[in-house]
């Protein structure tokens, strides 16, 4: 079924509350994620360890309705315990198939930069087409497959660089940070009671406030939000600066303007409006291009960040009116 503005805007407020429930703080991230689920995406969860980052998708998992399945990658992970594979049965005298993990719905890519490139490049086509190739045979994901890898930014012995290709295939990076003094008192309060968040969840006091089913016809209302030409451009000429910027080795690519708009529709939506303001624009440029954009030698070396390229980037564009 097609769902309007208003419903979409309606199960999104509901949907944040039942998450609530289970995460503390953390709004800027659930808004992240939903905008990753809304719009049919994928995306790279950083932060440190203790932060909610598995908790977080299980609780999105539970809240949409949809399948949940986990992978934990580490540097003997093959492709194909995350795909599966022909297993031959003597009884029947034929091959079956042993489907791995990724047949999942929400699939949980735990500290994915554990595994070798091999490994990872398992998931590209996954992530791209919403299919795997198992002996020659290609075999269908749920339409609404979507993974959210996670990686520690600080830690980084023991771990593969996940290849551009790879980082391509996310929409945007989620930075998780750690609680407010008063979000983790209150933390800390629950944890001594009955209302835990992970006892929260596992009791199943947390709905579904919609099934795995309707999600594409949630997706169509984003449809119904504008977007000014005037914002297009504006999306577009900051893409293309990053391409010609002095610091930057690599800029962003053409996926990378498709992922700023939709991104920014999909926040409008969340925000209880029907309108892209350029602030949306703004506010999701910068977990956009942290993925898609390589700075030069020389500029890592003096402690720049493509945070700070990106800032100054938007700085240096004029807004639209």
């Amino acid at each position: 079924m097609e769902y309007t503005i208003e419903k979409l805007q309606q199960i999104l407020v509901t949907a944040k509350a039942e998450i609530s429930k289970v995460i503390i703080g953390q709004g800027d991230t659930v808004d992240k994620a939903l905008v990753a689920v809304i719009t049919r995406n994928h995306a790279l969860i950083e932060g440190v360890p203790g932060v909610a980052k598995t908790l977080l998708v299980r609780t999105l998992a539970r809240v949409l309705g949809c399948d949940f399945g986990r992978i934990q990658f580490t540097p003997d992970l093959m492709p194909a315990d995350i795909i599966g594979t022909n297993i031959f049965n003597m009884k029947n005298n034929e091959f079956n198939l042993i489907k791995g993990p990724v047949f999942t719905t929400f699939l949980l890519a735990d500290e994915i930069n554990r595994a070798p490139a091999k490994t990872q490049s398992a998931l590209l086509q996954a992530m791209q087409e919403r299919c795997v190739t198992i002996d020659c045979e290609t075999h269908q994901l749920p339409d609404n497959f979507t993974v959210f890898a996670t990686q520690n930014p600080l830690e980084y012995e023991g771990t593969y660089p996940l290849p551009e290709a790879q980082k391509d295939r996310f929409m945007l990076k989620i930075t998780m940070s750690c609680l407010d003094k008063e979000e983790e008192v209150l933390l800390a309060h629950r944890t001594l009671g009955a209302d835990a968040p992970e006892s929260v969840l596992d009791a199943g006091a947390v709905k579904a406030v919609i099934s795995s089913a309707e999600l594409a016809g949630l997706r169509g209302a984003l449809r119904g939000i504008v977007v000014r030409d005037e914002l297009i451009e504006y999306a577009v000429k900051i893409i293309r600066t990053t391409r010609s910027d002095d610091s930057t080795l690599v800029g962003a690519g053409p996926r990378a303007t498709q992922a700023l708009i939709l991104a920014a529709r999909a926040y409008a939506a969340i925000q209880a409006r029907d309108f892209v303001s350029p602030d949306d624009i703004k506010l999701m440029a910068e977990p956009v291009l942290c993925l898609r954009v390589i700075l030069r030698p020389e500029y890592e070396i003096e402690g720049l960040s493509v945070s700070e390229v990106v800032t100054r980037i938007l700085q240096g564009i004029s807004v639209p009116r």
